[in-house]
């Protein structure tokens, strides 16, 4: 069962609580806080893995959750960390965000086009920090800790696309199968219908000079960039291709339909769906040539190349088009042409490969990327009036800093205070409208607006 596109959701694990502890020793007056940290949450990782084939092991199952941390003991015992959980795809899955309520995609998380490729979609909850952490000059005996920081958690989209440096388009019954069946090791159905090919397949051609990977696509129809006869399901494994193989039937097919109008609905629809596919590098097979009537076509459809090809770079006949002028005359009966194919597509692929890799060395990893764009959004906050003398603030930030207080302890909720004025939070809350007295509500806790200036003297110079 080829299945190339799920919905799953992933949470991290939790951070584990601080410990809260003083020493007690025979013979040690005073011995002071020792309350260990909570262990850190484990991180849910998407990796790309050469032996996963499809996405079919997130079919039944949309729910993973990593290890949490666990708490923090006295003696300065750190809590241990939580395992990772890592979440193998196939190789050329891309991520996304999801939002389950909407059903709309966010940003892409990651592409993940090599073997061991992997993007942390999750992370995981920083454990919370003990009691020996909060000891200031005024402040020697600190009662309270952190709670363990709440993990990340949300929808990802998983989607497959097929990593092939090449991709054979063409209408259904043009001969792709074939093509793919003699120019490489690959055993696809071949049949005299239309659609007898339901799902891509891929290939290994080994040419003279370069080896690479070729995919026959399912035929395609007039209509298909609007998702008719499956469109949207087949073109999405062209994207990530290097070259497109356009391959035209040139006997007309059982339909005797105009081989030189084929090629233009195929081109039309590349485009549609895609504007990038227009500067897409691209090679036209006039395949079928063995049969009788395919050569009557053959000047028509080479003078429609050259016009695309000159059309593509302004007219231009010394500058380099995506569109190869040239038309490769093949049979994949006798193997006629077959070879200089494969070899054309092997030089081509070869050279974008390069380019790929040098354009890949000057850009930051995608890993690093998303993290700063995740921790960006985190750090944003936004204050609303619900009526008068009645906030609310909401931010992801903001909100964990209020689950991990301990709201039975007043010295843990004072520090909360001082954290949230560090943020920017009472400036806000100020310019917004609120006085000492008003309501402010965060995250299903409320409590009274105040200054926090005295709390200044107490928690000056802490880590925050």
């Amino acid at each position: 069962m080829f299945i190339d596109k799920v919905h799953i959701h992933v949470k991290a694990g939790d951070g584990g609580a601080g410990c809260m502890s003083f020493r007690r020793e025979a013979h040690v007056p005073k011995g002071g806080p020792d309350g260990g940290d909570g262990g850190r949450g484990g991180n849910v990782i998407v990796q790309a893995d050469g032996s996963v084939s499809s996405l079919i092991d997130y079919r039944f199952k949309h729910h993973f959750k990593a290890e949490r941390g666990t708490h923090g003991k006295g003696s300065k015992m750190h809590g241990a960390n939580g395992a990772d959980l890592i979440l193998k795809v196939p190789v050329g899955t891309v991520v996304r965000e999801y939002f389950e309520d909407t059903k709309e995609l966010g940003e892409t998380i990651a592409d993940l086009v090599a073997d061991g490729d992997a993007v942390v979609v999750a992370q995981g909850g920083v454990g919370g920090r003990g009691n020996t952490h909060f000891v200031t000059p005024t402040r020697r005996a600190p009662a309270f800790a952190e709670l363990g920081e709440p993990a990340h958690e949300g929808w990802i989209e998983l989607e497959m696309k097929l990593m092939a440096d090449a991709a054979l388009v063409g209408v259904p019954s043009a001969g792709k199968s074939s093509l793919i069946a003699r120019m490489s090791a690959a055993k696809p159905k071949i049949a005299d219908y239309p659609f007898t090919t339901l799902q891509p397949n891929l290939g290994v051609v080994r040419s003279d000079e370069y080896d690479y990977v070729i995919a026959d696509v399912p035929g395609l129809i007039e209509g298909a960039a609007e998702g008719k006869g499956l469109g949207h399901e087949f073109l999405r494994h062209v994207e990530r291709t290097a070259i497109i193989v356009h391959v035209v039937d040139m006997t007309g097919g059982y339909e005797g339909r105009d081989p030189v109008e084929d090629y233009r609905i195929i081109n039309r629809e590349l485009e549609l769906y895609s504007a990038e596919f227009a500067s897409r590098p691209r090679i036209v097979v006039a395949n079928k040539m063995d049969m009788p009537g395919a050569a009557d076509n053959l000047a028509r459809l080479q003078e429609a190349v050259r016009e695309d090809s000159l059309a593509a770079v302004g007219g231009n006949e010394f500058e380099e088009s995506p569109i190869n002028p040239k038309v490769f005359c093949t049979s994949a009966v006798t193997g006629e042409g077959v070879e200089a194919l494969k070899a054309a597509v092997g030089t081509k692929v070869h050279e974008l490969r390069e380019a790929a890799r040098e354009a890949a060395a000057a850009e930051p990893h995608f890993d690093h990327v998303w993290e700063r764009k995740r921790q960006d959004k985190e750090r944003q906050f936004r204050v609303t009036q619900l009526s008068t003398g009645v906030f609310r603030v909401e931010g992801t930030q903001v909100e964990r800093m209020v689950v991990q207080t301990d709201w039975e302890n007043e010295e843990a909720i004072a520090f909360l205070q001082h954290r949230l004025k560090r943020l920017g939070v009472e400036r806000e809350l100020e310019a917004a409208g609120a006085r000492d007295g008003d309501e402010i509500r965060i995250v299903g806790r409320a409590f009274e607006f105040e200054s926090s200036q005295m709390h200044e003297d107490i928690y000056a110079g802490l880590d925050l």
